[in-house]
Parts: structure tokens; sequence; C-alpha cells
């Protein structure tokens, strides 16, 4: 699962059932979760219910997997179960069974046949050959609103890096307070270590960051948070380049337009247009291409070409000229000079223990400075001199001596082998941090996929 998925999904799972049973009304919001969030096995089980008309037993379901793949069945089955896809029917006398929810069948059969008068997929509008907006045009809106959103993040490296035409609305710059993203101190707001988490994110997850951020201020702005969810996963279904009507949309969704222009997801003439254009980071909210590609965007997954060098001595020289990327560099780097085409500055005591104290690690720094290393760096392994990488985490370390990670502790196991098999298995998940065989105790990150996996043993115990 991506990043951007991963997100999303944090997000739904938090949602109570009535919700689910809501969105799934809306056939796009069915496809868009199968396509986007489910893993093959788990596809491969939705399929196989979608068309059947009774609750498939449990031996069934189990003899499409190898068995060397009870693992990937059991996290298939808990995520789906999970997402209000998939529901155990118990019947008393009879094995059990799983079949799929409704509406969510019967939504995605509708996705995937087509029919029906639900418009969930939107309907297109025909405007004039000169109210026309090209792909290359609607890319340029994308960035430019993006750009504006980043440039202001970073800011506050006395920059002047917003882009040109672009004015930010109050309520943009307090969503990016409220998610922390950025804290303002005084007249001044300086980017965060979430913030930079965020910068360091590929464009797709930058998106949905930023629009699990919105729907978490959802009722604040007395919107339907249903009605939200639903518009945003219709949008990722909808064709660039193409116009669709406003008329059949909800005013919560009418609403939403302004605010997603704001960050260039959507893009209108005027408020009073009857119609929109989807831009490209709309349209790949539920797909896994990325959102913009440009060489002057400052997320790694999406820029291709590395941009900089750093020697042994400390030096660092970026072969840019993009000010989004000069200013994030100047973040925990000290910049001396400026060229048409180059900049080049030192990495020194004080800029790192500056960029600690806005809470960026030096593990985001370090990722950075790889992510985005010039090609003939790239070559090297490691691709950062050792040197640089240990006095980077040592110039941390003066003034951060513990790291804090949030989870939950398993413990009060009444055998070392009861003990043993849920801790094995966190570990083969990758959500284990810490564990005391002594004592009987572990820690993970996640609780919900052990939880799951005591309870089916205890099940399968009794």
């Amino acid at each position: 699962m991506s990043a951007s998925s991963l997100r999303s999904f944090e997000y739904l799972e938090g949602l109570p059932g009535t919700t689910f049973n809501r969105l799934y009304k809306q056939p796009s919001t069915a496809l868009a979760i199968f396509r986007r969030m489910l893993p093959h096995l788990a596809k491969s089980f939705v399929m196989a219910l979608l068309y059947i008309s009774h609750p498939m037993p449990v031996t069934d379901l189990e003899a499409w997997v190898r068995p060397d793949g009870r693992r990937e069945r059991d996290n298939a089955v808990n995520l789906l179960e999970r997402l209000h896809i998939l529901a155990a029917a118990t019947n008393p006398g009879k094995p059990r069974a799983y079949a799929l929810t409704n509406p969510f069948a019967a939504s995605l059969r509708l996705a995937l046949t087509g029919g029906g008068n639900h418009h969930s997929f939107g309907v297109p509008y025909s405007t004039s050959e000169e109210d026309t907006m090209s792909i290359t045009d609607l890319d340029e809106f994308a960035r430019r609103q993006w750009e504006g959103v980043l440039g202001y993040m970073v800011g506050s490296t006395g920059m002047n890096i917003a882009s040109e035409g672009v004015t930010l609305s109050q309520g943009v710059k307090i969503l990016l307070a409220s998610g922390r993203l950025v804290e303002a101190r005084g007249k001044t707001v300086d980017i965060t270590k979430d913030g930079f988490a965020f910068i360091l994110q590929e464009v797709n997850a930058q998106v949905w960051t930023m629009l699990i951020l919105y729907l978490q201020n959802a009722e604040s702005l007395n919107m339907d948070e249903v009605d939200v969810l639903a518009f945003l996963f219709m949008l990722g279904s909808l064709e660039l380049g193409l116009p669709y009507s406003k008329a059949n949309l909800t005013q919560t969704q009418a609403n939403m337009l302004e605010d997603l222009g704001d960050f260039g997801i959507v893009y209108q003439a005027s408020p009073d247009s009857s119609y929109f254009y989807p831009t490209r980071l709309a349209t790949t909210l539920t797909s896994d291409a990325g959102g913009l590609r440009s060489s002057s965007f400052a997320s790694p997954a999406d820029n291709n070409r590395g941009f900089i060098v750093i020697e042994t001595n400390y030096r660092v020289y970026a072969y840019t000229s993009s000010n989004l990327q000069i200013a994030i560099l100047q973040l925990f780097a000290r910049l001396i000079t400026r060229y048409p085409n180059m900049v080049a500055g030192k990495v020194t005591r004080e800029s790192i223990r500056r960029a600690v104290s806005m809470g960026i690690t030096s593990d985001q720094i370090i990722s950075y400075l790889t992510t985005h290393a010039h090609p003939q760096m790239a070559k090297n392994q490691p691709v950062l001199p050792p040197t640089v990488v240990d006095q980077i985490r040592l110039w941390q370390l003066e003034g951060d001596r513990m790291k804090a990670t949030v989870g939950f502790l398993f413990k009060d196991f009444n055998s070392q082998a009861e003990f043993q098999a849920p801790c094995r298995y966190a570990e083969e998940i990758g959500v284990l941090v810490w564990k005391h065989e002594g004592q009987r105790k572990f820690f993970v990150t996640r609780h919900e996929q052990v939880a799951a996996y005591l309870r089916n043993k205890s099940g399968k115990g009794g």
C-alpha cells in the first residue's frame, strides 16, 4: 500500500459503520476503494463473492490460497472487515461463511457494469471552444497553486518564493496551522517536523494529507463529512481535460470547489461558473499515477533528476534555479553564494541545530539529501559521505537524547508459548518496536492486526 493509500486508509478505518453505509451507496466510492486500497488477494476475494447470492464458507475461501499463504489470507480478510466490505454470516448449525456487505456489493456491480442515474462519476459539460482549458493549462494552474502552498510553508527562510499570481486564502493558512504543518510564532510562520515530512512526500500523498486535514475540519465548516468524502472519490474517477457540470452537486460539494481551487485540485473560471475542471491532482487521487511532474517541484518522488552534491567537508552545491527547492535547502544549510542555476553553501552545526529546533529530524535531512542527490553522487555506495551522515546525527543528538514512539503494550501472557506466537506475528508484519521475553511483554505501533490474530487464535483454541 502506497503512502497516500495508507494515509487515506487510516482515516477511513476510524469511521463508524453507518458512515460506510452511506459512502458505499455511491458506485464511484466503492470502485475507488476497491482499486486503490485493496491488495491483490483482497480484490480476488471481493470478485469471487461479488456475483454469488449466498455466503461463501470459510473452507471454500481458504481453498483460493496456497497453504503457505495463510498470513496473507488473514491480512486480506482483516482488511476487508475493517473497511466494512466483508462480513461473517452466522447461521446456527452451518459452517462459518463470509459475504460482501451491501450497499458495497451493489454499488461495485453498478460501477463495473454501468447503468443507473446516480451521476457519481460526474456529468460532462459542453463549453464553447474559447472557454476550453487545455491539459497543459490545467497542469500549469495546479502546479502554480500547489507550489504556492509549499512556498508558504517554507517561506520562513526569508526568501520571496510565493508563486506568481497566487494568494493563499486565510482558510488554507488556518488548515496548515491546525494540521501542525506550520507553527505561528508571533508574526513569523515556521515549518514543523510534520511539515518537513509533508514536503518529503510525493505529491499524491501530500494532496491526500491536505484533504484529510480538510475532512477533519469538515464539521467546523458546517459540511457533511460523507458528502466531502464521496466528492473526493468522485474526483478521482473523472477524466483530465473534460469540464463537468455543477448542477448535480450537493451544497456541500459546491462549496468545496472554491476551497479545492485554492490547492489547485479543481479549476473554475469563476465561482459562478456552471462547470469545473478536475486537474491532474484530482484525477490521480485514486490511482497509482503521480500527481505532477516538474524539475521545480519539491516532491522527491516526482522529481526524477537529482540536483544536490555534498562533499566530505560539508559543502553543498545545488544545481537548481527553483526558489522552492532553494528555500527547502536553506532550512538546514547555510547558503553562501547563488548563481543563475546553482547555489553553494555548507551544512553546519548551527544550521542543523536550527532545523532541529523547528522539529526537523536528522533522518529527514539525510533522507532529503539522499533522495535529491545528483546522478553522479547517486552512483556512490553509500550515496552520502558517511562522515557527513554521522555528523548530522551527532549534531541532533547534542540536544535530543530521547525519542518517543506512540504505540500499544501487550502483556500478562500466561505462558511463553502464548507470548511468542503473537510477538513473532507482530515482528513479521513490521509493527514490533520492543519486546522483553523474560517479562512476556512486547510493544507495537499498531494493534488491530495483532488483536485480530489473538482473537482468531483464541477462537480456534476454544
